[in-house]
């Protein structure tokens, strides 16, 4: 009897450890694949700021920051993962496990439905009307699946390529420079927080506005 449970408790460890190993050679294949599409996603990005396009560059950035959120989380996940499959008290843990591979195999799905190819970055180019339709389904989809921290490092690289593109070079500091204080360095942080917070507030306000 006892031989029988400890086969069990094995072969079901065994297999989540293969599941683990499965979920995370698809996630290697995926991030290689996807670093195609967030280069041209950031090239694209770079072109609508030259056409003075500030609106499609943020919508560029906000799409590749999501793909890259998501290969996060599934790795992320997998670290946790194979930390509980090697755990000694694995059969205690296995509930957890199945529903961690559970939601590993819904994250993957989720980036294998970014793996569109590099002709769906192209529509954030182009003005015809189904472009337009498509910018703004990923408009609304980004809404719901970035968080405020994402939104603050889209505006960061967004402020960044401006930079850049207009030959901007940022100087470095003279031994002399005056260093902000912390509590001026904390109150020019909350004055920009308060405008992504009133931009985000608009362009929701905004999407309300268009019928459906």
């Amino acid at each position: 009897m006892g031989n029988s449970g400890s086969t069990n408790k094995i072969s079901a460890q065994d297999k989540a450890i293969l599941d683990m190993k499965n979920q995370r050679d698809k996630l290697h294949q995926y991030q290689k694949r996807i670093t195609v599409i967030t280069d041209r996603e950031l090239a694209v990005a770079k072109e609508c700021l030259k056409r003075g396009d500030e609106k499609k560059a943020k919508l560029a950035l906000r799409r590749k920051k999501y793909q890259e959120s998501l290969l996060a989380k599934a790795d992320a996940q997998l670290a946790q993962l194979e930390q509980l499959t090697h755990d000694v008290e694995f059969a205690q843990l296995q509930k957890d496990v199945m529903f961690g591979l559970q939601q590993g195999t819904q994250v993957l799905k989720e980036i294998h439905k970014e793996m569109g190819g590099v002709e769906q970055v192209e529509k954030l180019l182009e003005e015809n009307a189904e472009a337009r339709a498509y910018q703004e389904e990923i408009s609304n989809m980004l809404a719901n699946n970035l968080s405020n921290q994402d939104e603050d490092e889209v505006e960061d690289e967004l402020e960044a390529l401006e930079a850049e593109l207009s030959g901007i070079d940022l100087p470095t500091a003279p031994a002399n420079k005056i260093e902000l204080t912390d509590a001026q360095k904390a109150e020019i942080a909350k004055e920009r927080a308060k405008k992504r917070a009133r931009d985000r507030a608009a362009e929701q306000q905004q999407r309300e506005l268009i019928p459906a």
